[in-house]
C-alpha cells in the first residue's frame, strides 16, 4: 500500500470528521490511530509477554465510614449510554428496556443515584455519555426526574463518531444508500477524549469534584458505591478498575495482565489476542481477573495525563474488522478503530485493580442476561440496589430462534419470568410460551420435539423429563 493513498485517505477522513462536525481533539485523536494502522500496528499482545495479574479483593480492604462519605460526596458519575441493543433487534437505547415493574434501566440507574444523594447528603451529579443515536430517547425518559440534573452541569454528553475506512486501502468507506453506515463509534475509550473535548473535565474539577466513577449502563450491578469510592481515595491511585473472577461465561472474554517489559497493569481484550494464544485467553486458573468495566479516576491526574500527551491518551488500538453494512456480507470490509476506556489503566503509574463481588457485574448482553434479571434472581430493595438471592446466579440458554430478539423473547414470557432463585441451569430449546408464575428447579431442559405451552403455575424440575 503506498503511503501517498495513506496521506490522501487521512485527509479524507479528517476533512469528512470536520464537515460532520466532529471536535478538533477527536479528529486529532483519530489521525494518531489513523497513523498505528498505517504502520501495521495491530494492537495484539502476545502471551509471552505478560503475566497474570493477581490483587486485593473488596472484602477484605478496611474502608472507615468517614472515608467512603468523604469520597462519595466528592464523585461524579457518569454512565456509557451509547449502545442500541441492535444483538437484541433494538432501534433504540438499550438502557431503555423494562427491567422491573415497568421500571427502565435508566429509571433504576436514576433512582440509585437520588437515593445515595439522599443517604450521604453528597451532590453526586449523574451524566450520561449518550450516541448520536441514543441522546433523544434517553433525554425524554429522564425528563420525569426534576431533581436529577445538577446546576451548572448537563445531563449527557455526547460520544464521538468517526468513519470507517475500507480495509483495502486505508480510505474512508461511501455507502450513499445508507449515509448512516459510513460512521462507526470510536469505542468507550472515546469517553476521555469527549470530556476534554466538551470540556466537562475542567467544568468537574472547577466544581470541586475529584474522582469519576464510570460504568456501563447496562450494567445495574454498578452502583457507585460509598465503600469502592473509600477504598480508591485512600489507595490514592490515579486510576482503578473493578475486577470479577472469571467464570466459564467469560472464558472469550479480556482479562487483565502485567507486562513483563515496564510492569504495568494490562487489559487485554479478545480483539488483541493472537490465534495461537487462545488457549492460554480461555484459561482461567492463569488469567483469573476480568473487567466488569466499572472504573474509577481521579479528575486531575486525568487532566494532566491528557494535557501532558497533548489531549492523546494513547491507549493501545483495537482494530475492528467488520463489513460495512454489518448485516450485508457483500459490502467490503472495513476497519473500525477502537479504544477500550479500560485500557487506559496501562497509563497511569500507580494504577490499581481490586477484586469485587459478582453482584458489581451484572451486564444485559443477550436476551438470556435479561431473563434472569427480570426474574427472581435479584430483589431490587428501597435503594434500588440489585440483590442476588441465592449464592449463585443460575445459567440460562435459550433458542436463540425464538427467544434472540427482544420482541420475540416478550411474546414468549407475556406474564413475566419464571421464578429462577432455586434453578441450577435452565436450557430452552425449541418456541415455548409460559405461563405466569412457573418455576424452575434444578437443571432444566425443556427439548425442541415437544415445543409448546408451559402452563402457569407449573414447577420444572430436573426430575420430569420435559419434551
Amino acid at each position: 500500500m503506498g503511503s501517498k493513498g495513506n496521506a490522501q485517505g487521512l485527509a479524507l477522513a479528517r476533512e469528512k470528521m470536520r464537515a460532520a462536525g466532529v471536535d478538533e481533539v477527536a479528529v486529532d485523536t483519530f489521525a494518531h490511530y489513523y497513523r498505528l494502522l498505517e504502520h501495521g500496528e495491530t494492537g495484539m499482545i502476545a502471551e509471552d509477554t505478560i503475566d497474570p495479574l493477581d490483587m486485593e479483593a473488596l472484602a477484605d480492604v478496611e474502608v472507615p465510614d468517614d472515608v467512603a462519605t468523604e469520597a462519595i460526596r466528592r464523585t461524579a458519575v457518569i454512565k456509557l449510554n451509547g449502545g442500541l441493543g441492535t444483538s437484541m433487534g433494538m432501534e433504540r437505547a438499550k438502557s431503555l428496556l423494562c427491567v422491573r415493574r415497568g421500571l427502565s434501566f435508566l429509571d433504576i440507574i436514576a433512582r440509585q443515584v437520588l437515593h445515595l444523594r439522599q443517604q450521604y447528603d453528597a451532590t453526586l451529579p449523574l451524566l450520561f455519555m449518550n450516541s448520536f443515536r441514543t441522546s433523544a430517547d434517553t433525554m425524554a425518559a429522564l425528563e420525569r426526574y426534576d431533581e436529577l440534573p445538577v446546576d451548572g452541569l448537563p445531563l449527557e454528553f455526547l460520544q464521538n463518531k468517526e468513519p470507517k475506512l475500507l480495509e483495502a486501502d486505508l480510505m474512508p468507506a461511501a455507502y450513499p444508500k445508507a449515509p448512516d453506515l459510513e460512521w462507526c463509534p470510536p469505542g468507550h475509550g472515546d469517553l476521555y477524549t469527549a470530556l476534554r473535548g466538551t470540556g466537562l473535565l475542567a467544568r468537574l474539577i472547577d466544581a470541586g469534584f475529584r474522582y469519576v466513577f464510570v460504568s456501563n449502563s447496562d450494567n445495574l450491578g454498578a452502583v457507585p458505591d460509598a465503600r469502592v469510592a473509600g477504598w480508591f481515595a485512600q489507595s490514592g491511585a490515579p486510576f482503578a478498575i473493578e475486577a470479577v473472577r472469571r467464570t466459564p461465561s467469560d472464558r472469550k472474554g479480556g482479562h487483565f495482565a502485567r507486562r513483563k517489559s515496564d510492569g504495568r497493569i494490562v487489559l487485554r481484550e479478545s480483539a488483541q489476542t493472537l490465534d495461537a494464544d487462545k488457549e492460554a485467553l480461555a484459561d482461567l486458573s492463569r488469567h483469573q481477573f476480568c473487567s466488569t468495566n466499572n472504573l474509577w479516576f481521579d479528575l486531575q491526574a486525568m487532566s494532566d495525563a491528557l494535557d501532558a500527551r497533548g489531549g492523546i491518551l494513547g491507549l493501545p488500538l483495537i482494530r475492528n474488522v467488520k463489513h460495512l453494512d454489518p448485516a450485508d456480507a457483500s459490502t467490503p470490509k472495513v476497519i473500525q478503530v477502537e479504544t477500550a476506556m479500560g485500557a487506559a489503566i496501562e497509563v497511569f503509574e500507580g494504577a490499581r485493580t481490586i477484586e469485587v463481588g459478582r453482584d458489581r457485574f451484572v451486564p444485559v448482553k443477550t436476551t438470556d442476561d435479561l431473563l434472569v434479571l427480570r426474574s427472581d434472581v435479584y430483589d431490587i430493595g428501597k435503594d434500588f440496589v440489585l440483590d442476588q438471592t441465592g449464592d449463585e446466579v443460575p445459567y440460562v440458554s435459550l433458542d436463540g430462534e425464538f427467544y434472540k430478539l427482544v420482541g420475540d423473547f416478550d411474546k414468549r414470557f407475556p406474564e413475566g419470568a419464571p421464578s429462577l432463585r432455586e434453578a441450577d441451569s435452565f436450557t430452552v430449546e425449541g418456541d415455548w410460551t409460559f405461563g405466569h408464575g412457573v418455576k424452575v428447579v434444578g437443571e432444566v431442559t425443556l427439548n425442541a420435539s415437544s415445543a409448546k405451552r408451559v402452563e402457569g403455575g407449573t414447577i420444572l424440575d430436573e426430575q420430569e423429563q420435559h419434551g
